[in-house]
């Protein structure tokens, strides 16, 4: 023999006629600790954080950058440039 049962309920009203706990005041905590989490990670995405973070203590600003760039450009340009840790070849 087979019969088949079909119930309407919320999911509260399941928990309640099962038995078990109510895990809403405990989704709702951590819901809010996500929230606080990834807040936290995007402050730390802002561009002027990320710019700190990616140029050493002795580029801290754009010009310094820019200057390096400029050097390193006319060092390519005039020949002067190695390369980075290349040696120059002895004659």
């Amino acid at each position: 023999m087979k019969f088949t049962v079909d119930l309407e309920c919320t999911p509260e009203e399941a928990r309640q006629f099962l038995g078990l706990p109510d895990v809403v005041p405990m989704q709702d905590a951590l819901m809010k600790d996500i929230e606080r989490r990834m807040t936290e990670g995007l402050n730390a995405m802002e561009p002027d954080s990320l710019l700190k973070l990616w140029l050493p203590a002795t580029l801290q600003g754009w010009g310094d950058m820019q200057k390096t760039m400029w050097s390193q450009m006319q060092a390519m340009a005039t020949g002067a440039y190695t390369g980075g840790n290349a040696k120059k070849s002895e004659k």
